[in-house]
């Protein structure tokens, strides 16, 4: 007489277990939720706006127009696709800053640091990781200010330096703004990579290099054939990673505002610039398609990298 109600009991809880697909349908909705309204719906209104020629102001703000394809005609039209102001010149200077800046400034500083740490005594190992983090951290508004106080041409700490040497000081940021903006995000984000090959190379067995020591390895060797393998899928997620960040990367606009003379106009400044000061949303969100695609493309050219085989004998 006892038995049925226990097991209704225990079917009752085997249906409402924490590991169920109810209770986890139950978990993921209202992250669902928060992601269908603030992800995928804006997603997709882009698009759409992309095609219209809506604005903030005008008739075409609550009237806009379907233009079709005029948005992406516009900004690569052979006539003023290389003009400072317009988007091909935007792109290339983007990808060259991307070149400069993440790809062989922020990855490779940071994975040479975080291999030259390794040597170190840990009290300097932990000091110096205190300091990369630190600079990580910082919000990029405040890191910002500060180079643009370091650099200032009338009271810059730089200049004050240079003084003191004997050195003529200079305006840095109105002589070589391109420079500058890559040297300041090469140090921003050469923190992440380093923190990040650092962590790789901890989880390296020691024995590894102990036996490479015993075959007479050199450091270069072992930098090349033990450690650079054995971490080669944190180096295609850093490169990712880092790559779609400095692609779209903002926090220059708070050195050069985009100048002087769009010098320093990134596409990420481009398109603030169109959609937000000239609001014209349509042509601001074609841009945004644009750079959603191209952010895609080094996602799927780094991810085929990292799933490649290595050769035999490599």
């Amino acid at each position: 007489m006892t038995t049925e109600p226990i097991t209704t009991e225990a079917k009752k809880v085997r249906n409402f277990s924490l590991l169920s697909n109810r209770a986890g349908a139950a978990f993921l909705t209202p992250a669902g939720l928060l992601v269908s309204v603030f992800v995928i719906v804006p997603f997709f209104w882009v698009i759409f706006v992309s095609f219209t020629n809506r604005t903030l102001l005008g008739r075409t703000a609550l009237n806009p127009e379907f233009v079709g394809l005029a948005n992406y005609l516009a900004l690569f039209d052979p006539a003023t696709f290389f003009q400072r102001g317009q988007f091909g010149f935007s792109l290339i200077l983007t990808t060259q800053f991307v070149l400069a800046s993440a790809l062989i400034g922020q990855a490779l500083l940071g994975l040479l640091l975080a291999w030259l740490i390794q040597t170190v005594p840990p009290w300097i190992k932990r000091l110096t990781e205190t300091f990369v983090i630190a600079a990580w951290i910082l919000p990029e508004v405040v890191i910002g200010f500060a180079w643009f106080a370091f650099l200032d041409r009338d009271a810059g700490t730089l200049n004050m330096m240079l003084n003191a040497i004997g050195l003529p000081s200079g305006d840095f940021l109105l002589d070589q703004p391109f420079w500058v903006i890559v040297v300041f995000n090469t140090w921003r984000g050469a923190a992440f990579s380093m923190m990040l090959f650092n962590s790789a190379f901890s989880s390296i067995p020691p024995s590894y290099f102990q036996a490479a020591d015993v075959a007479g390895a050199t450091s270069w060797q072992k930098f090349r054939d033990i450690a650079v393998p054995l971490i080669r899928g944190h180096i295609v997620t850093n490169l990712i990673l880092i790559t779609m960040w400095t692609f779209n990367t903002f926090t220059p606009f708070l050195l050069t505002n985009g100048g002087p003379s769009y010098r320093t106009e990134l596409v990420s400044i481009y398109n603030y610039r169109v959609a937000f000061q000239d609001f014209q949303f349509g042509k601001g969100a074609a841009v945004g398609v644009i750079m959603m695609l191209i952010n895609l493309a080094f996602a799927l050219v780094y991810l085929s990298i990292g799933r490649k085989k290595k050769a035999p004998g490599t």
